[in-house]
Parts: C-alpha cells; sequence; structure tokens
C-alpha cells in the first residue's frame, strides 16, 4: 500500500513538469537561438586561455542579418596592452582550424599572422569595442579590448551579422593576438616588426589563442524578458525547451564553471547603443 502511495504521489510531481516541457518545446520562439561555447588555448607560448560564447539570436533576424552576442573572459594575456581579437573562418565550408608550432615556416618560435592565416582563414569579423566589425578593422588596435593589470580580458558586444555567418557559426573559431616574449609586459621590437604593419611591433599581432567553435552549446531562452543563451559544451545542440526545464541545474553548472562571471568594469566593454555599427 505505501509503495502504491508513493509512486502516485511522484507521478502527480512529475506530470506537471512533463506537460510544462512539452509546452515548451513547442514553443517556436523557445527553440530559436543557440550559443556555443569556444574554449581558447595558448600559441606561441603566450601563456594565455579563456573561453568565448557565440550567441545568435534566432528571434531578431534584420535586413542585414542576424544578433550575435560574443562574450570573451581571457586570462595570462599581456597585461595593460590592447589585444586584436577576431572571428576567422569560411562560410563556405572550408575546414580551417587553430594552428600548432608546424605553422612556424620560417622556423623563429612564432607563428606570426600571415604564417596562421593559411590555416585558421581570413578575419571574418574584427571584434572591436565600438564601431565598425569588418575585416578591415583588423588592426584598429585603439578599439580593441585591454587586458588589465592581471593580464585579464572582458569582453562583450553584441552585434548584426550576415545571415552566411549566423548559418555557418560552427565553421568559425576566435583568435586573440598580442604575446611578450621576453615577459617585459609590454609590447616591443624585440622580436622584430609586425609581418602585417612594420609601424607594430611582431609581438602585437601575433597570436597568443585560438578556439573553435566545437559543437553547440545551449539554446536561448526567454529569462526576465531577454533572449540570453550560455553554458557549457556538450557535444550536440540542446534545445531552449530542455534548458527551461532544467534551468536550476544548468545555473549550477555554470556557477561552478566559471562561465556567469560578471564582467570587471575597467575592462568590459559594452557599446552605448548596443548595435554593432
Amino acid at each position: 500500500m505505501a509503495q502504491r502511495t508513493t509512486t502516485r504521489l511522484v507521478t502527480l510531481v512529475a506530470l506537471p513538469a512533463a506537460l510544462a516541457l512539452a509546452a515548451v518545446t513547442s514553443s517556436p520562439a523557445a527553440a530559436e537561438g543557440t550559443a556555443y561555447q569556444i574554449d581558447l588555448d595558448a600559441l606561441n607560448n603566450s601563456g594565455g586561455s579563456g573561453t568565448a560564447m557565440l550567441s545568435l539570436d534566432g528571434t531578431r533576424h534584420t535586413a542585414h542579418g542576424t544578433r550575435l552576442t560574443v562574450e570573451i573572459e581571457s586570462e595570462g594575456l599581456v597585461p595593460g596592452q590592447p589585444h586584436a581579437q577576431h572571428i576567422h573562418g569560411s562560410t563556405d565550408g572550408h575546414d580551417f582550424h587553430c594552428p600548432d608550432a608546424s605553422a612556424d615556416n620560417d622556423d623563429d618560435g612564432i607563428v606570426t599572422t600571415s604564417e596562421g592565416l593559411p590555416i585558421y582563414g581570413e578575419i571574418n569579423i574584427s571584434l572591436t569595442t565600438e564601431g565598425d566589425t569588418s575585416a578591415a578593422s583588423g588592426l584598429a588596435v585603439d578599439r580593441m579590448p585591454v587586458a588589465d593589470a592581471q593580464g585579464k580580458l572582458s569582453y562583450e558586444r553584441t552585434i548584426t551579422v550576415a545571415q552566411d555567418v549566423a548559418d555557418h557559426i560552427k565553421d568559425l573559431h576566435v583568435v586573440q593576438h598580442g604575446i611578450d616574449p621576453n615577459g617585459n609586459k609590454q609590447y616591443d621590437f624585440g622580436v622584430g616588426k609586425s609581418d602585417l604593419d612594420p609601424k607594430l611591433p611582431q609581438e602585437a599581432t601575433a597570436p597568443a589563442v585560438c578556439g573553435l567553435v566545437e559543437g553547440a552549446a545551449v539554446g536561448s531562452v526567454p529569462v526576465g524578458g531577454v533572449e540570453t543563451g550560455s553554458g557549457p559544451a556538450l557535444g550536440n545542440e540542446v534545445s531552449g525547451a530542455l534548458v527551461a526545464a532544467g534551468g536550476v541545474a544548468f545555473l549550477a553548472v555554470v556557477a561552478a564553471l566559471g562561465l556567469g562571471r560578471r564582467r570587471r568594469p575597467a575592462t568590459t566593454t559594452k557599446p552605448a547603443d548596443g548595435s554593432g555599427a
């Protein structure tokens, strides 16, 4: 009798949750929008690392494309220095990836930007703090985020991207530039001039970290009236409905992984108008 009562109680508790999940799953708005996690790994023995999140807002298409929110938390970068950062890769299915030491064609110990480009592809989006985000702003160091005194960098910006970028987001990846081989915490010409711009040191433009978009993370779900998306990579797409059903557990995982860290006022970059123009 006790077992039957327990079974009935479990059923009564589970049924509303199942019905709620079914209702959310049937909502087209909840299923739209996807976020992707990118783990940033060091290049050129930079000591840098980090995490980037690319969140596509599938509910807000414009005449020019789709809204993309980019969030980056990285550390181990050159303190107090600007770090050029970009989304690289192809929107036609070409298989680009992050380079390794074998890309150092002249054996000088540094994979330069020119040596890395054939492997990680041309600049698709320049992740500037304001203004233009096209490839033309790839070396706009005055509009790139600056690492704090501990070498940590926080970045967030929402921009409008072409539809082909949204369609091929899994083929793209994030690269942050700026290294410090001699450890003096500044960019100098100790390893020569930049192969992109001789007015800049090689240290300022050589890639420091790179990360691929490897699988989908989570769907975007409305929370407090705002479309959001973040979370650990799970290896396959997860709809917003599933995230909504397990929201408490999901937030606990995010907190545990440190992905819910707030932006640091000294280094956070958010355009006043929230646009990518």
